[in-house]
């Protein structure tokens, strides 16, 4: 309660003061500092050297960019939930598309835009009378197998854990960087 008192004390004579004393610091609300934002990826390719290599590791859903076998940068991942598992495997990009969507997952909208369904399958759910199926978006999409896993752009709600239906999603912020340094062909070897 003193505490308290003391604080509201030294917030007028410092507003009286239009903050001419050393001690007049702005005063924040009372509670927890704010939380530190995760790290979710580092970028510093200078675009010299061979051609690039990705490894991504499914334990420690991390992906890393590798150019002449020097790291040239890495991302936190979200890969396959349980049912839904990334393969581990050796792969090689495929198709390249910048502002795919699904042709499988996506939402279910009401006639006034009101999200029903968020975690709809084509095929599986039935969609109302009236309402519309909206194909989840995959910007900066990389195809990885023939029946649809990939690497893209996406929401990664829980760092370090799996998210996804088995498709890599990375950072919005990164994933174009990662597209402008990969060609068809760049390899990409996946392990657990």
């Amino acid at each position: 309660m003193l505490a308290n008192f003391h604080r509201w004390l030294l917030a007028a004579v410092c507003l009286v003061a239009g903050g001419a004393f050393p001690s007049c610091s702005p005063i924040g609300p009372p509670g927890p500092p704010p939380r530190a934002q995760h790290v979710m990826y580092q970028w510093r390719d200078d675009g010299i050297g061979g051609p690039v290599k990705l490894k991504i590791d499914l334990k420690h859903q991390r992906l890393t960019a590798f150019r002449d076998q020097r790291e040239i940068g890495w991302c936190v991942v979200a890969t396959g939930l349980e049912g839904h598992g990334t393969p581990a495997g050796t792969y090689r990009i495929s198709e390249k598309v910048e502002d795919k969507y699904s042709n499988l997952y996506g939402v279910i909208k009401d006639p006034e835009g009101f999200t029903i369904n968020s975690d709809a399958r084509m095929g599986r759910d039935q969609v109302p009378a009236g309402c519309e199926f909206v194909p989840a978006p995959m910007p900066y999409w990389q195809r990885l197998t023939s029946y649809g896993i990939g690497m893209h752009a996406g929401p990664i709600p829980r760092p370090g854990e799996p998210a996804s239906h088995g498709c890599i999603r990375m950072p919005r912020q990164f994933a174009p960087l990662l597209f402008g340094a990969t060609t068809l062909g760049t390899p990409v070897t996946i392990t657990r």
